[in-house]
């Protein structure tokens, strides 16, 4: 029983994922301040107001529903979304292309291709 315990924290997908938690949670606040101290000022600049918590509120009886807070806790989805696709995913994702780029083994071109099976049938003969 031991053992399978072992085997399971010793793979590599669980310590990835363990890695990937505490960046993850170190990462929060960076997002959180570029969000809150960035772009929902600006969004309050064009807006008016960054919160959408009073808006459309209407009661039906005694229970208020208030779709603003909703709304509020989407567009924060995806401020966020759209700063870490933009700010770590397309730099990220530039980043890998360029190191595979470097990385791949530069194509022959024709001539020289052609010089080296030349040279190889002559050194055959």
């Amino acid at each position: 029983m031991l053992k399978g315990f072992k085997d399971f924290i010793n793979k590599g997908n669980v310590i990835d994922l363990a890695v990937a938690v505490v960046i993850g949670a170190a990462f929060a606040p960076v997002i959180s301040s570029l969000t809150e101290k960035i772009l929902m000022p600006l969004i309050s600049a064009i807006f008016g107001e960054p919160k959408f918590d009073n808006l459309g509120e209407f009661h039906i009886g005694s229970t208020a529903i208030q779709p603003g807070f909703f709304i509020t806790a989407v567009v924060n989805f995806l401020i966020v979304s759209a700063v870490l696709y933009f700010f770590v995913v397309v730099p990220m994702n530039a980043f890998a292309k360029r190191k595979k780029e470097e990385e791949a083994p530069k194509p022959v071109p024709a001539d020289v291709e052609l010089l080296t099976e030349i040279r190889d049938l002559l050194a055959q003969r």
